[in-house]
């Protein structure tokens, strides 16, 4: 049992001196915990995802911190695998949430990490939107089977966005962002797939209406059956933009 009286992963001895300090959240596509190992803070993450879609992330955030993005670095297990089964440590990010005078410098990181995956194949089990539009219905956490009334309108938000495919974090908004010293972080990759980029840069209100709407649609389809009430807020949402 951790600390909060919640269950502990399975698998958590594969590293020694692991502490388990609290429940941090998840249940929709995984679980999370902070931890520690007596001399830093930790996050134990029990991925939802599959071997390979996993594996195609670590992968991903290796290379990523290898060219300086602060992004968590995994923690090996005691015998020096990187997970053990969907059960990842990684180290805790310190920083803040971006203010309003971090737009540019959090937009710039975003740019940066679509120009070093240009060309890169799609996470395994995965599909974006451009996928989605050449027919396919299924893949990561999209099931449009699932939503066949509303499957249009997503599709032609999709169907008007164009510009560069890269490696798109999928999720970087403030609660997955971290600065410090002026530096933003980016944690919680999970959703992260190959897709259009502009996917990544919405920019909130003052966003282009199409990328707005494009955006507002992958939620929808995304979460329609992990998270059915916040994709029933973005359809909507989807609906009343002009």
């Amino acid at each position: 049992m951790g600390a909060e009286g919640g269950l502990t992963p399975p698998g958590l001895a594969a590293w020694p001196g692991l502490r388990i300090t609290a429940r941090l959240g998840g249940g929709h596509r995984g679980a999370v915990w902070a931890a520690t190992d007596g001399s830093r803070r930790l996050v134990v993450h029990r991925s939802g995802r599959t071997p390979a879609a996993l594996d195609w992330e670590l992968d991903l955030t290796g290379e990523l911190r290898a060219h300086g993005f602060r992004v968590p670095e995994v923690v090996p297990t005691g015998d020096g695998r990187r997970r053990c089964g969907a059960v990842v440590v990684r180290t805790w990010l310190d920083g803040d949430p971006p203010g309003p005078g971090d737009e540019a410098t959090v937009a710039a990181e975003l740019h940066r990490l679509h120009a070093l995956t240009s060309g890169r194949h799609q996470r395994p089990g995965f599909v974006g939107t451009i996928e989605l539009l050449a027919g396919a219905v299924r893949g990561g956490d999209v099931d449009l089977t699932a939503m066949p009334s509303d499957v249009a309108e997503c599709r032609a938000a999709w169907a008007v966005l164009d510009g560069p495919v890269a490696v798109v974090h999928g999720d970087p908004g403030p609660g997955n962002i971290r600065v410090l010293d002026g530096r933003p972080g980016l944690l919680d990759w999970d959703e992260c797939r190959v897709d259009r980029t502009a996917l990544d840069l919405d920019g909130g209100p003052g966003a282009a209406r199409e990328v707005r709407r494009a955006v507002d649609a992958w939620e929808v389809s995304a979460c329609w059956t992990v998270e059915p009430g916040y994709a029933r807020e973005r359809l909507a949402a989807l609906r009343a933009a002009p």
